[in-house]
């Protein structure tokens, strides 16, 4: 997630799913521009509570994908899904000015023409906005693929993300299934941002500690910088909308045939429509 620097909001939490775009964290602990200091030592880092490949005892042996993260020691595997009815419920078209989106071009957010050497702060880009929720079904927390002293420090939002692709966005031909707009590669904080009755939220957007646990959902609304594809170059007509969560296999999960989902898209130039989202295996 991305923010940018216009309008600052203050409190004390990271819960809701994320901020608004347009709006910058200012309290928290996080103040002052400066970048928090990550807690512990290198033991600290590589300590067997932490580590995800090393927390567990060998579990089942799922069907995945050949380029798939090599098996970790669990009890259990997390199953990450994304929920189509959310994407369907709330994906719209918002037209906004380059200085308005800062912080999003600085995360690369934006189609190649925003970067164009005539562009300029009035400029208006196209943004294809759309909501993601995801469950973690599985029987064991899913943890970031990177120790935490990695972790990179974004400041227009100020927090830590702790995964470089936890999902990417793409927008598809309908009969040849061609990338049409430069989707983009969507980097996270993970946290537990609700959960399901009779399960606990152990996992925050911090320095400290990110996941998702079994029963739990990392929640994304629309309006969070980058929560969208930068459609300024595509003309009206039908496409299919294609989210998909863990699109590397990175992290190993129970099952990877649940890691998508595509919409129809009907845009008209002025607005879009999406119906028919459903998970699917590609």
């Amino acid at each position: 997630m991305a923010l940018s620097q216009q309008q600052p909001v203050v409190g004390g939490g990271y819960g809701g799913g994320g901020y608004s775009a347009g709006q910058a964290y200012t309290g928290g602990g996080y103040g002052g521009g400066v970048v928090p200091v990550l807690p512990g030592s290198p033991s600290d880092f590589t300590d067997d509570s932490y580590r995800y490949f090393q927390s567990y005892s060998f579990g089942p042996n799922p069907a995945v994908p050949a380029h798939a993260a090599q098996p970790p020691f669990t009890d259990g595997l997390p199953d990450l899904v994304p929920d189509p009815n959310y994407v369907q419920a709330s994906t719209y078209i918002q037209r906004a000015h380059m200085y308005s989106l800062r912080c999003a071009a600085e995360e690369k957010c934006l189609s190649s023409s925003a970067y164009g050497p005539e562009s300029s702060d009035y400029d208006v880009r196209v943004l294809l906005r759309f909501p993601q929720r995801v469950k973690n079904k599985g029987t064991a927390d899913f943890m970031p693929n990177r120790p935490r002293h990695t972790w990179e420090w974004h400041s227009c939002h100020q927090h830590y993300h702790s995964m470089d692709e936890f999902s990417h966005y793409d927008l598809l031909e309908v009969s040849t299934g061609r990338k049409v707009a430069e989707g983009h590669k969507a980097s996270f904080c993970l946290e537990d941002t609700t959960c399901d009755f009779g399960h606990l939220k152990r996992y925050a957007c911090t320095a400290h500690t990110q996941g998702l646990s079994p029963g739990c959902y990392d929640t994304y609304n629309a309006d969070i910088d980058c929560q969208w594809i930068d459609i300024t170059d595509i003309q009206p007509g039908n496409y299919i909308l294609k989210l998909q969560v863990n699109p590397k296999f990175l992290v190993l999960e129970s099952d990877f045939t649940n890691n998508v989902v595509r919409c129809n898209i009907h845009y008209t130039g002025r607005f879009v429509r999406t119906t028919n989202c459903k998970i699917a295996q590609s």
